[in-house]
């Protein structure tokens, strides 16, 4: 079964363009080390929760959408390895592709799925 990276973040909500163009330069550098999609989704419909939600858990400002993004491997040693090249690409420097956004608050994790169901 697959492997899944997620991301939530909070971007400003004027630097949509400059997100999606970080995206677009860097996401191809995950497809190159054997990443099977990339998929970055602008916050739409993102309550606020009672207790918890996307907004406080990346502290969200009143001026920033909650992005939230995965990317998905074929299964866990090939992401292990690809992320082990993605760390010394040059592509991914800061000075190549600057982060549009504040990377201490970026949430992120890796997960083999349990249950899978498609059409």
């Amino acid at each position: 079964m697959s492997y899944i990276d997620g991301f939530v973040i909070a971007v400003p909500t004027a630097n949509k363009e400059k997100f999606i163009d970080h995206a677009r330069k860097g996401d191809p550098v995950f497809i190159k080390y054997g990443a099977l999609r990339v998929l970055e989704c602008w916050g739409d419909d993102v309550p606020s929760g009672k207790l918890t939600d996307f907004r406080r858990a990346v502290q969200a400002k009143d001026d920033e959408t909650v992005v939230f993004s995965w990317v998905e491997w074929p299964d866990k040693a090939t992401r292990d390895a690809g992320m082990a090249k993605m760390m010394e690409d040059p592509d991914m420097s800061p000075e190549k592709n600057p982060m549009p956004f504040d990377g201490a608050r970026m949430i992120y994790g890796g997960f083999a799925p349990v249950v899978e169901l498609k059409k």
